[in-house]
């Protein structure tokens, strides 16, 4: 298997050195959280959400992209990756940011830069319009108040499908049938951040079964909640939708910059809602031109 930076290099992605990534854990009360921390550490924070049935792993590419001027920080949410599941089984937008907020304070965090991509989305854009004295610049990445239901059918279809297979390969095949703008190769090289090995020798995936069971997984944000939240946000923002989104509609984007105070909108040529893994390398110019912009003086204290 190549090792990250080969890959990077091959999908042409840009990084100053070969920075390795620092696991560490935070117990909140009620999970302990893992998160990636990138970077020497000197630079401004910007903390990286993911999004349902991924991990901070899934990242990797825009982190490796940025810590060269950022300190990096990918999050496992709750039951996700290496983050503990929710023994009382609460995965609720609330839930995700009592998360954020202890870890937040954890850190004692002053000024941060949100990235969120659809349910990481869904929990910076909430996060930002809450705490406006520390969240300064906000992404929100092909995530919005309300879906398509060609995405949601399509979603869901997935996740029902058979979750313990007998090898790597075939959850491979799986991914690649769902999602055919990514190689076997690139499916590969972040497949095994998001499966387990069971005892009994099969593979599954590594979050909690409970989000794939539609009876026990929690209810989306209600639309006008979601709204009031966008509504709310005093920062510089920026919406990043896969212009082959069968989730975001570009209605729905285009409302979004509308009612929002400062939004500016981007579309990702040859990108789904998986805009970050879809198209890696115009993602992350993207969000470094925009990053380059807004930065420095909303992070100034």
């Amino acid at each position: 298997m190549a090792t990250l930076y080969e890959a990077a290099r091959a999908a042409g992605i840009p990084f100053e050195y070969e920075a390795k990534p620092v696991k560490q854990e935070f117990d909140t009360g009620e999970i302990v959280v893992n998160y990636l921390t990138w970077g020497n550490g000197n630079g401004p924070p910007i903390f990286l959400l993911h999004g349902w049935a991924q991990n901070a792993r899934s990242w990797d590419y825009t982190a490796l992209s940025l810590c060269d001027q950022y300190t990096v920080i990918s999050v496992d949410a709750r039951g996700h990756g290496d983050s503990t599941w929710a023994t009382d089984g609460d995965y609720s937008a609330e839930a995700h940011q009592r998360d954020l907020d202890a870890l937040f304070d954890h850190l004692d965090s002053k000024a941060v830069i949100l990235i969120g991509f659809s349910m990481g989305g869904r929990s910076a854009y909430m996060s930002a319009s809450r705490r406006p004295d520390l969240v300064k610049a906000l992404g929100i990445v092909d995530a919005g108040p309300i879906n398509k239901r060609t995405g949601g059918r399509r979603i869901e279809q997935f996740v029902r499908l058979t979750d313990q297979l007998d090898s790597i390969e075939e959850f491979i095949d799986r991914i690649q049938a769902y999602n055919p703008r990514r190689s076997q190769r690139e499916i590969k090289d972040t497949l095994i951040h998001k499966v387990r090995q069971r005892p009994d020798g099969k593979w599954t995936w590594k979050y909690d079964p409970a989000l794939r069971d539609p009876d026990r997984r929690p209810p989306p944000l209600p639309p006008g909640k979601a709204w009031k939240h966008l509504e709310d946000i005093k920062c510089p923002t920026l919406l990043v939708r896969g212009k082959e989104s069968d989730v975001l509609a570009t209605e729905t984007a285009d409302e979004m910059v509308t009612r929002m105070r400062d939004c500016t909108m981007v579309e990702v040529d040859g990108a789904g809602h998986l805009v970050a893994g879809d198209n890696p390398r115009t993602f992350i110019k993207l969000v470094k031109r925009w990053l380059d912009k807004v930065s420095p003086l909303p992070l100034v204290e």
